[in-house]
């Protein structure tokens, strides 16, 4: 398993509130936000038993959710659902998403 994954699953758990938050004001994109949120950890495990085309395919597909959750979060944002992110939470999305990108293309 990557050693991503730590930061992710911290990422996950620091994002719960925002998650609720949003769930509160736009149920919809706070459903959309959560399968985006779950599905980076998931696909990083899965990309770790896969071999091949497949590995960085998956490792692709959870740096897009991350992009996702971050786009997410904006909007909520820009909709005035929550505050701006922290510069940390940002940081970490973009460490990330930077990470797997580097993995998929190796």
């Amino acid at each position: 398993m990557l050693r991503i994954q730590e930061t992710v699953l911290r990422l996950v758990r620091e994002l719960v509130p925002v998650l609720e938050a949003i769930g509160r004001h736009d149920p919809d994109l706070g459903r959309q936000m959560r399968r985006a949120l779950t599905s980076v950890p998931l696909n990083i495990a899965e990309g770790a038993s896969s071999r091949g085309r497949s590995r960085g395919l998956r490792y692709q597909t959870a740096a897009g959710s991350m992009r996702e959750v971050g786009a997410c979060i904006d909007v909520a944002h820009a909709l005035g659902y929550v505050p701006s992110p922290a510069a940390v939470v940002s940081g970490d999305i973009a460490l990330v998403v930077n990470t797997l990108m580097k993995v998929a293309r190796s």
